[in-house]
């Protein structure tokens, strides 16, 4: 007889990891299926900096910047020992970019300090521009946060071929069968009909350096460089938009982040201990995806002139659901997407409007070229 669950999860990065964390939470039981392990691929390989998003204002950066309280509340919470809460310098990259930092102050929701360039000089920071550095923000043990969220959870690294829905409802996976199945897949979506999500993969490489550099203070400017934690400075991790497929890591991108590294810091101790690589997965309009999943065949069936611009009221696949989409930002949103699809699974809350992955559906019907020969 197959083993039966609340819930399954499939993909066991930082999305997936949170999900189940916070179902568990709820007494849920919940299986977690992934194909290469825990934080095998773009969640491994994030710099997994939880900061405040800085800008002009707008929805996207409210958004981030609720995530980020939540995240770093969580994780002082949840799994202190992972959280390093050593402060996040952002950094101009040029005159130009002086004058932005300028218009975003006054949209600074959270708190800050504005450090001039002789304060960071003097740190041991090579810059010629002042900065703002946010105190209560951090960076996570990637794949530590991630595994220790997911302790007393059953994992199993298999991959995952397809899903059937059995005559009862329940889904079934090999021997396995959930009421639930969430999909947390990232850069990979192909066991359901996700196209209208508009999930698109970013290449980034992470490189792990000794040092025995006095650097207390992590910062971005036009990469990221973590404080020294425990005699390890972490760089990267990169954003090259036009590797398509996972593609084994290579000590050169690494150093390649220490060599870009040495614009800001003193890099001359520093040697490369490990280099990480992973697709993270983002969406069209940088908002998470989160919600259920849309049953594209029968919306077309039914309302075939949604194509031409009509709407119609959705129908869903059956207790299917995605978190996916969070972006260069995962460490950022999971924790916070996670407790809204969580009550929305459990307890039956709408999943707040800015993540639900509704938003895109109508649009990718009109626009779609896959759809043209429907109009």
């Amino acid at each position: 007889m197959p083993k039966t669950y609340d819930t399954l999860i499939i993909g066991a990065g930082i999305a997936g990891a949170s999900v189940a964390y916070a179902l568990t939470q709820k007494n849920k039981k919940v299986l977690v299926l992934d194909k290469n392990g825990i934080a095998s691929g773009g969640s491994g390989a994030a710099g997994a900096f939880v900061s405040p998003k800085i800008g002009k204002g707008g929805m996207l950066q409210s958004l981030t910047n609720e995530a980020f309280v939540y995240a770093q509340d969580f994780y002082l919470s949840v799994c202190p020992q992972y959280f390093h809460q050593t402060g996040v310098l952002r950094l101009p990259k040029d005159e130009t970019d002086v004058q932005q930092f300028d218009q975003y102050e006054k949209y600074n929701e959270n708190a800050y300090e504005k450090y001039t360039k002789e304060m960071l000089q003097s740190l041991g920071i090579h810059t010629a521009f002042d900065g703002f550095y946010f105190p209560e923000a951090g960076d996570c043990d990637a794949k530590a946060v991630c595994a220790f969220l997911l302790e007393g959870i059953e994992v199993i690294q298999v991959e995952v071929a397809g899903l059937k829905q059995e005559e009862d409802g329940y889904w079934r996976v090999g021997d396995y069968r959930a009421k639930n199945v969430v999909l947390a897949t990232g850069f990979e979506s192909n066991l359901a009909e996700l196209r209208y999500m508009g999930i698109k993969g970013t290449w980034g490489t992470r490189g792990d350096f000794v040092s025995d550099l006095a650097l207390g203070v992590s910062m971005h400017q036009s990469m990221s460089v973590g404080a020294n934690v425990g005699g390890i400075i972490k760089l990267g991790a990169t954003h090259e938009k036009e590797v398509k497929e996972s593609v084994p890591c290579q000590e050169k991108q690494a150093l390649g982040l220490k060599e870009k590294a040495s614009m800001l810091i003193d890099v001359a101790d520093l040697e490369l201990k490990e280099v990480f690589c992973g697709m993270r997965a983002g969406s069209k309009d940088y908002f998470p995806l989160v919600g259920k999943v849309i049953d594209v065949s029968r919306m077309l069936e039914s309302a075939p002139a949604i194509v031409r611009g009509a709407t119609a009221p959705l129908y869903y696949r059956e207790n299917l659901y995605v978190c996916n989409g969070l972006g260069g930002r995962g460490f950022v949103f999971a924790p916070l997407m996670a407790k809204w699809l969580a009550e929305h699974i459990v307890e039956g809350k709408k999943v707040d409007t800015r993540v639900c992955a509704d938003r895109l559906f109508f649009k990718w019907c009109r626009k779609s070229p896959e759809l043209l020969a429907l109009r």
